[in-house]
């Protein structure tokens, strides 16, 4: 398996725990109250199992197994470039829900569509007709 597919996979696994963790927290609190500012951890669930996890190992999978007709992975930059632009614009939207309402997550919105651009371009020439 690549490094790069390793580190998407490990990190969507991260994010996983992550938002389990809190929907678990959350649905404690739901039981038995302990604060009600727990709920402002709900869109920081959401954006850590959506696009954290989904999307994370997603990519992972996808540049592991999609085919290659050459003898090396080109443009693997690009799909790092990917990897770090999309943690990055994570991050700052749960930041951005934690605190009140900035600039911050629309600049993280665009780079988590920044990093689906980079890696649909870096995937697009792998992707062949089937020959029947």
């Amino acid at each position: 398996m690549p490094r790069l597919s390793v580190w998407f996979i490990r990190s969507a696994l991260l994010y996983l725990s992550v938002g389990v963790s809190l929907g678990g927290l959350m649905l404690w609190n739901k039981g038995v109250p302990v604060h009600p500012a727990i709920w402002r951890l709900r869109p920081a669930h959401i954006e850590f199992l959506l696009l954290g996890w989904s999307v994370q190992l997603l990519f992972g999978v996808a540049y592991w197994i999609l085919p290659r007709f050459r003898a090396k992975r080109r443009k693997s930059k690009l799909v790092w470039f990917a990897f770090w632009l999309l943690n990055a614009g994570i991050w700052l939207v749960v930041v951005s829900s934690l605190i009140e309402p900035t600039a911050l997550r629309p600049a993280g919105r665009l780079m988590e569509t920044g990093a689906v651009v980079a890696f649909a371009i870096h995937a697009w020439p792998r992707v062949k007709a089937f020959d029947l």
